[in-house]
């Protein structure tokens, strides 16, 4: 007793009070759980009834002793750093420790930070145009966005960014190191980076600009077969992928032979998008759910009915920049056996992130559930891993003497062919073919589909008009 005594001289009279109110609060929920049990047993003996009491659990009470400890270091804060601080100042600060130190991805959202969430899901923003998170107390790129000034400087998904300018960052929170990657359009940043397979770090200089995501992007690789790639999940993805679908069986005159859709280094974004892109290719069944300890973290989305491909041969790409709602996508399509996925394991989060407004101009992000693909899988931290492996690797044609054929000899007969054109589509081909050259894994994927397009040529046939 004493020891407590001698702790409660030494707190200033604002720490007491702390304290007192912290304790008679717990003391009131006590108080009010007992007398509404002692009521309840009073009304069953009086009705003859057998009346069980369960008083509340001790250890699930506020925590008194580290509730005082936490008033003390308030006031040894307030009395005795350098330089004065305002109350606002600490208990802001004791916010954003309490849900940074969770995870990740839980965080406080002051106003600035507020309004731009909003941006980055309105596909909209100002900055370098990477989506980023924190590993071993550095910022660690999940995925630079396509056609965005980090993108076009060289950032890779994986670099590990060490410096921004000359400030490191290691002892950054995340939001403190986004606000510095933040700035004036047409300003200059440099990353310092650590990246896998090289020895010494590398320095990027990114010039900032206005961030204008496009989320899908299509074209024709080769005559019959689609691509599509995602770049982003926002609020409209859905709608705008079913609309480049629509756009390139228009640009064909017929149905596709096979598409690739291609979410590497997708980093995620709204979790609806995801389920209306797979909506649009499943015909029925579970897409993702989500389990979390509240109801209202427990959700479970399924498609209707209607596959608008119509079982068209479909091959997704991941690779480790694939994080969250692309996840989604390809854990759904992989479960359903509606497409093969190809490519190297994605990112792995499979968390929920929800926003709580505390007021007009702050929120709390926080962690509330986990994803589950149809079959149950956890996407958090295993991520998904397809089924064919792909590493990406650089394609080099090697240069070989032309072959001494029959048609070469002197006096052969001749064919029933010869002389005709036998490559007339090369050239066009070869122009919507380029994109396929340059990518190891997209030529990859788009040799898959032709496989399977001559082993069950039947839909494709059909489409075209044939009697089968």
């Amino acid at each position: 007793m004493k020891r407590v005594r001698s702790t409660l001289h030494a707190l200033p009279l604002r720490s007491i009070a702390l304290a007192t109110c912290f304790a008679t609060a717990s003391g009131l929920v006590w108080a009010q759980d007992k007398d509404a049990a002692t009521e309840q047993l009073l009304e069953g003996i009086q009705n003859g009834e057998r009346v069980e009491i369960s008083l509340p659990d001790p250890e699930k009470q506020l925590p008194l002793e580290d509730l005082r400890k936490f008033t003390e270091v308030f006031s040894r804060i307030k009395d005795a750093y350098v330089e004065e601080v305002s109350d606002r100042k600490l208990l802001e600060s004791a916010i954003k420790g309490m849900l940074s130190d969770l995870d990740p991805h839980s965080t406080y959202l002051a106003p600035k930070d507020y309004e731009e969430l909003e941006e980055s899901t309105s596909g909209e923003f100002g900055g370098l145009g990477i989506e980023v998170g924190m590993e071993n107390g550095f910022v660690k790129v999940i995925a630079p966005i396509d056609d965005t000034p980090a993108q076009k400087a060289g950032v890779q998904a994986g670099d590990l960014i060490i410096k921004l300018d000359e400030k490191p960052v290691k002892g950054m929170s995340l939001e403190e190191a986004v606000q510095l990657m933040r700035g004036k359009p047409g300003s200059i940043l440099t990353l310092t980076i650590m990246r896998e397979g090289e020895s010494a770090p590398i320095e990027i200089e990114v010039e900032r600009d206005v961030i204008k995501v496009t989320s899908v992007k299509s074209r024709m690789l080769e005559n019959g077969y689609g691509y599509v790639r995602i770049t982003q999940f926002q609020a409209d993805t859905g709608s705008q992928f079913k609309d480049a679908l629509n756009g390139l069986e228009d640009e064909l005159g017929r149905d596709l032979d096979g598409l690739v859709i291609d979410l590497r280094n997708n980093p995620g974004g709204v979790l609806q998008a995801a389920v209306e892109t797979a909506d649009a290719l499943l015909d029925d069944g579970l897409i993702v759910y989500t389990e979390g300890r509240i109801q209202s973290s427990r959700l479970r989305f399924s498609a209707r009915s209607g596959d608008i491909m119509e079982g068209t041969p479909i091959v997704v790409l991941i690779n480790g920049g694939s994080a969250s709602a692309s996840e989604i996508l390809a854990g759904a399509l992989q479960d359903h056996e509606r497409a093969v996925v190809m490519g190297t394991k994605s990112f792995g989060k499979g968390s929920v992130q929800t926003v709580i407004p505390l007021d007009e101009t702050h929120a709390i992000k926080m962690t509330t559930a986990r994803y589950y693909t149809p079959d149950g899988r956890s996407i958090q931290a295993t991520g998904i891993k397809p089924d064919i492996e792909v590493r990406p690797a650089e394609l080099k044609e090697l240069d070989s003497k032309p072959f001494f054929t029959e048609a070469d000899l002197s006096g052969h007969l001749e064919g029933q062919n010869e002389g005709q054109d036998q490559d007339g589509n090369d050239d066009a081909q070869n122009a919507t073919g380029s994109l396929a050259d340059r990518d190891y894994q997209l030529r990859s994927a788009l040799n898959l589909l032709k496989g399977i397009r001559i082993l069950n040529p039947n839909k494709s046939a059909n489409a075209e008009g044939s009697d089968q």
